[in-house]
């Protein structure tokens, strides 16, 4: 961003009312906050806006004397180069008390006016204060919870909640309980004394829910489960999850750097967990300070500088809030880079050991023989990892094999040692699918998922890492019938360990949903492959599958809930 560059940053999505002023020159951010706070239960709408239309102009005249007292520009000239606001995502009647400040500042001080979304804010500060690159992202905060990645001029939605944010579940639960808003410094104190019981763990591919945890919890907690043991046990299954998928986002993309942003990332707990998994797969990890997680005007500001120096301000009559405002409608106009992340390569015929999300594979090319073992996960607690990749094995032994039966390539199966989380299999394919994406071998994966769907379940983590792309011979007792061959090469489905058996068309839906994520965070020019998958997919299966996943992308998961 331009050296001198100051910005005024208001911020109001829910329940801060904040103002900020950030300084390029000296790299110093000044923020002024007054958060609202419910007397009971959680955020009231009406109650927050309300707060937010007395607090915005007393934060914004503490921003705005700060900015004054530390400027050297003529008296008769505005303190600050443009007024940065927060657009959306976030509840209504905040967002447009908010858009309201910030037009009429605008026009006051004569400056540009630049909308900020909230969530790109969240990644955004998380970046400028690691000093990464391109790093994938965690947002965990309230009503939100979602992977981002930078590609083809974007941030993609790699994985996200397919129900309740991270924030607001665990308020459901201590609402439940009787405690007051915000619940989770409450759960994090809790959790000190608590020992851990089972609750569901709920992951697909690189989206998660959180819906069945807490109905969990709350049954525990009224069956007379203590509240120390159900409050550690939630933060040990959803900050898993939460590690889980952002393994498995920096495995798709190959990216090196995960930063942290939103309110949970407060929790000790899951910063944590995220830099144990980290190191354990030589990755940066960065946390940027509390002032920052949490909903700020800071990282508006500094955001708003850098869409400002690359020119990128509202007309008054564009400015609308929005709501429902996703990370991944934001056009990235600020960075340099075009492409984003870079994939790293994929398994070949030189390489001797792969390591991907879960496990390390030992490959032998030569003897045509794979050997898997999903590793211990210190991050998680032992009862639960245990579980987890004892379950895992089991599940991709025998989808494996079920998948080959109905006629869908993948490797053949040679030995299994649950306890040990050891599989031995054939060497398949000559590349991962995402170095190898045309229309065709899409279509391909189309089939196969199309296929397992019929006969009653679904992969569980359809990405591009986890379809294989090569020659083979087929052995003379292989079905055929619907194995095509491009070029003289096929694709193969391996990793069944998320898979599960289901006659749900959800599922189905959610499954071809992962693998569309996956695309889009991998491919150059991924729309004409994301139909391809969809025509190949008619070949074999049900058309109401594709019309619910038309439904599932058209879930708004980024409005603030009460």
């Amino acid at each position: 961003m331009s050296s001198d560059t100051r910005v005024l940053g208001i911020e109001g999505t829910a329940w801060a009312a904040s103002a900020a002023v950030s300084d390029a020159e000296s790299d110093d951010v000044f923020i002024e906050s007054d958060a609202y706070q419910p007397e009971s239960g959680g955020i009231h709408p009406r109650e927050a806006a309300e707060h937010m239309h007395e607090a915005i102009p007393q934060v914004v005249e503490s921003a705005l004397e700060h900015a004054r007292d530390t400027t050297n520009r003529p008296a008769d000239e505005s303190p600050v180069d443009c007024v940065a606001f927060s657009r959306g995502p976030g509840l209504g009647p905040c967002l447009r008390i908010v858009g309201t400040a910030a037009r009429a500042l605008s026009q006051a001080l004569e400056v540009p006016l630049v909308g900020v979304n909230h969530m790109v804010a969240h990644l955004e500060i998380g970046r400028h204060t690691s000093g990464f690159d391109s790093p994938v992202c965690l947002n965990a905060s309230g009503a939100n919870a979602h992977l981002l990645a930078y590609r083809n001029g974007r941030y993609q939605v790699l994985g996200e909640t397919m129900d309740t944010g991270v924030g607001n579940s665990i308020d459901k639960f201590t609402r439940h309980v009787g405690w007051s808003h915000p619940g989770g410094p409450k759960v994090e104190a809790a959790a000190k004394d608590g020992e851990y019981v089972d609750l569901p763990y709920v992951v697909k591919g690189m989206d998660f829910s959180f819906s069945g945890i807490m109905s969990a919890a709350k049954q525990q907690y009224d069956d007379g489960t203590a509240v120390e043991d159900i409050c550690y046990s939630l933060q040990e299954t959803i900050f898993s999850m939460l590690t889980e998928v952002s393994e498995r986002a920096l495995s798709l993309t190959g990216s090196d750097e995960l930063v942290l942003g939103g309110g949970v990332g407060q929790n000790g707990r899951l910063r944590e967990m995220l830099e144990e998994m980290c190191d354990q797969r030589g990755a940066d990890f960065h946390a940027p300070e509390p002032r920052f997680l949490r909903d700020n005007a800071g990282m508006i500001a500094v955001l708003g500088a850098k869409m400002y120096d690359a020119g990128d301000t509202l007309a008054l009559e564009d400015s609308r809030v929005d709501p429902n405002f996703r990370p991944d409608q934001v056009p990235v106009t600020w960075r340099d880079d075009e492409s984003g992340v870079t994939l790293g390569r994929s398994a070949s015929d030189g390489d001797q050991q792969v390591r991907g999300a879960e496990a390390l594979v030992a490959l032998e090319p030569d003897t045509g023989r794979v050997t898997k073992r999903r590793r211990a996960k210190t991050y998680r607690h032992p009862q639960l990892d245990e579980r987890l990749r004892t379950e895992r094995t089991r599940l991709e032994a025998r989808l494996t094999s079920l998948a080959r039966r109905e006629g869908v390539p993948t490797p053949v199966l040679s030995d299994v040692d649950a306890t040990d989380a050891r599989l031995e299999l054939e060497y398949v394919g000559e590349c991962d699918l995402r170095e190898q994406l045309t229309p065709a071998t899409v279509r391909d994966v189309g089939r196969h998922l199309a296929r397992l769907h019929t006969a009653g379940f679904v992969h569980g983590d359809p990405t591009t890492r986890n379809v294989r792309v090569g020659r083979r011979v087929a052995p003379p007792n292989e079905r055929t019938d619907d194995v095509r061959e491009h070029n003289g090469e096929r694709t193969y489905l391996i990793d069944f360990g998320l898979g599960y058996h289901t006659d749900h068309v959800e599922d189905y839906a959610m499954d071809l949903h992962v693998f569309d994520q996956s695309l889009v965070g991998t491919a150059a020019d991924p729309d004409p492959l994301r139909e391809a998958v969809r025509e190949g997919y008619l070949e074999v299966g049900e058309e109401r599958v594709l019309e619910r996943l038309t439904d599932v992308e058209g879930r708004g998961r980024y409005v603030a809930e009460p």
